[in-house]
């Protein structure tokens, strides 16, 4: 949900930063081309969706556009596949869905489109094809792989609510004044979202995205599409799954959700891993306590984290032009524990330094991983990645409306931790947010897919994904046992799970049996 800075080079921007004047949102309204439909599309009400001609060209938007550049030097060309709004009624208003392909090599073998999401929700997929075409190696020849900026993300018809932060997410902090805060701050972000973006909220979910897929599988001229999912990707590929059961081919679904938990609350239930995370980072760091100085021992570290909040709660830490308090302490913590790597871990042990200093009342200035941080949670420059996740959550489900509700469940998890559950279990503008249009999905009840997840990951837990393996006797489970890793596949680096998953896309066969794959021996961390 927050981003994470430390993901391995070359990964997408929502697995690198996954979870951290006033303009009115104009959306323009385009007619598509004329072109000649087939004589069955009379009956289609989204016929001139379906066949429209996509004008594919160069992905490079400028001299700064890094994106663009790589995806240009792996080949890729992008487009721009037009949508409705409302698919109530798609003779109405029209939106845009920014899209890239890498295209097949091996047109004697080739399977079809593989589509791409990177979770988020809210997080840009477009710029993924060259390092996810990498991960597969020799299969990816087989397949046109596709990034998509899902609606109202990226270089889709945007969304932004003009927020004062990148992300919604805070700790409800240590007492009811800090709660009540937190409850106002939630308030304004949803105002803001109504007065801004009002007149497209009420499509703003994954049924809407789910049906854009299938708009772009049927632009690309495919009868099926396999599709690859990180996190809230996870998420997106069952509803999709569910809504379009005969168009899916191969299906991956990484840091796996389970249905019945996916709500704005979604964080709930995950403190117990991000604590395990957290104390295996401590031990990370205390045997590199000469480089950082948090502590010569795991509890030492443990007990400096907990003094910076603690310091953060009595007076706003100073860390350059940022005042970091007993709201963002935790959050910056959290976002420190997503990915289980040296580049990872230490920029977040640098980070800890950087407050540890503070809290002793020393002038610091943020290193590069905590100003990222602290830039995107207490500015307005990614607003538009927190305005977009929140739609989407609020969007799918309704939330609790009470403050009561939140105060008291962060009171019990605060007992049991006192640092991860008022940031879990705290409300959001999703409280404040206008009823959904649409009810949940039911989610289908079988499906033969490959779910990946670690037994660590404190964003989509194992839980979850087993959960979601017993709900789906014909799917498989790799398990990457031993490690605190939120999205593996091509991400973590392991290659008995990486060679697992591209057996199934190059065959289409799951494994006769479900699959653990160990992490790599502790000190052994790329």
């Amino acid at each position: 949900m927050i981003r994470s800075t430390s993901a391995p080079q070359g990964t997408s921007e929502t697995l690198r930063r996954a979870a951290l004047g006033v303009a009115a949102l104009a959306l323009a309204v385009t007619a598509l081309p004329a072109t000649a439909l087939p004589a069955q599309a009379a009956s289609d009400p989204l016929a001139r969706f379906h066949h429209q001609r996509l004008d594919w060209k160069t992905c490079v938007r400028g001299p700064e556009d890094a994106t663009g550049k790589e995806l240009e030097q792996a080949g890729a060309q992008c487009a721009d596949v037009r949508v409705p709004l409302d698919y109530g009624d798609p003779d109405g208003r029209t939106i845009t869905v920014a899209i890239s392909r890498i295209r097949a090599t091996d047109s004697a073998h080739r399977v079809g489109p593989l589509l791409l999401n990177g979770g988020g929700p809210g997080g840009q997929t477009l710029g993924d094809p060259p390092w996810v075409r990498a991960a597969m190696k020799d299969v990816a020849a087989r397949y046109d792989v596709v990034g998509v900026d899902p609606r109202f993300v990226g270089r889709s018809t945007p969304l932004d609510c003009h927020w004062p932060t990148g992300s919604a997410i805070r700790s409800a902090g240590v007492d009811r004044a800090g709660f009540d805060r937190m409850a106002a701050f939630a308030q304004d972000l949803a105002q803001r979202c109504r007065r801004h973006a009002g007149d497209v909220l009420p499509y703003v979910n994954t049924r809407n995205t789910a049906r854009d897929l299938d708009v772009i599988r049927a632009a690309l001229g495919e009868r099926r599409i396999s599709y690859l999912g990180y996190s809230y990707g996870s998420y997106l590929g069952e509803v999709y799954t569910t809504l379009f059961p005969g168009r899916v081919e191969r299906v991956v679904l990484d840091g796996v959700i389970h249905p019945d938990r996916y709500n704005p609350r979604l964080l709930r239930g995950s403190e117990k891993a991000n604590r395990h995370a957290l104390t295996d980072w401590a031990s990370w760091a205390a045997a590199r306590d000469a480089t950082f100085g948090l502590g010569r021992t795991r509890g030492a570290v443990l007990a400096n984290v907990d003094r910076v909040q603690a310091a953060a709660a009595r007076t706003p830490l100073r860390l350059g032009t940022y005042r970091v308090d007993e709201h963002v302490v935790p959050l910056v913590v959290f976002n420190g524990l997503s990915q289980d790597n040296d580049l990872a871990y230490g920029d977040f042990a640098q980070g800890m330094q950087d407050l540890l200093r503070a809290a002793q009342g020393r002038q610091v200035t943020p290193s590069p991983g905590l100003a990222a941080v602290l830039e995107f949670t207490l500015t307005g420059s990614d607003s538009h990645y927190g305005s977009v996740q929140t739609a989407i959550l609020c969007g799918d489900a309704a939330a609790p409306r009470d403050p009561e509700v939140y105060w008291r469940d962060i009171q019990r998890a605060r007992e049991r931790d006192p640092l991860f559950g008022p940031v879990t279990n705290n409300l959001n503008p999703c409280a404040f947010w206008d009823p959904p249009r649409e009810r949940p999905t039911t989610v289908r009840d079988d499906l033969p897919a490959l779910l990946v997840n670690a037994t660590g990951d404190p964003r989509t837990t194992y839980q979850g994904a087993s959960a979601v393996r017993r709900m789906w006797p014909s799917s498989r489970l790799v398990t990457l046992r031993g490690a605190d890793q939120h999205a593996v596949y091509g991400v973590y680096g392991s290659a008995c799970v990486d060679a697992t998953v591209n057996a199934y896309l190059a065959t289409g066969r799951l494994p006769a049996k479900d699959i653990t794959c160990d992490a790599r021996p502790s000190g052994t961390r790329p």
